[in-house]
């Protein structure tokens, strides 16, 4: 290489550095998007566990038993639970029937330990109130067989619908 041409590539080199992209280089382009859900007033019964009065002989005394019952509602969410008077024949939500072979059992649930608040499925007369946290809530349900005429031997049984009414 010539010495004037040297000179001449050491003029014009910061020009071509200038406006020579070189390497290529990674572009990013960012934007955002928004997430959402929405919550409504919601419950939902979570567990229930069958009322077993066990085995008896004669019913000449109180038979208590007690099982749970688990509600889930939204947090703040007011709500009632109703237990219907079940499948006997003639039975009320004062008075419940476990039947066998067209025979019945008198039997009676409540909202206390000491069974004098009747658990029935009328709000706001009869029905068990509360307000929902987010999480499961337990509540008992205390049941009585109260003495009464002793039926044959067999077992008796009834099935009880949860009402939630929020």
């Amino acid at each position: 290489m010539t010495a004037a041409l040297f000179r001449h590539v050491l003029r014009i080199a910061p020009v071509i550095l200038v406006i020579s992209p070189g390497a290529a280089q990674a572009q990013t382009a960012t934007s955002a998007f928004d997430v959402t859900i929405t919550i409504q007033a919601d419950c939902e019964i979570t567990s229930t566990q069958t009322l077993n009065f066990g085995t008896v002989g004669v019913l000449t005394s109180n038979v208590d038993e007690q099982a749970n019952l688990q509600v889930t509602c939204t947090p703040g969410t007011a709500y009632d639970i109703g237990l219907n008077e079940g499948g006997g024949a003639g039975a009320t939500t004062s008075v419940r029937k476990m039947t066998a072979a067209g025979v019945t059992i008198d039997y009676e649930l409540y909202q206390d330990p000491g069974r004098s608040v009747n658990w029935g499925n009328t709000v706001g007369t009869d029905t068990r109130d509360d307000t929902g946290t987010g999480s499961a809530q337990t509540f008992a349900v205390y049941g009585r067989v109260p003495p009464q005429a002793t039926p044959a031997p067999a077992v008796y049984s009834d099935t009880i619908t949860v009402t939630v009414t929020f």
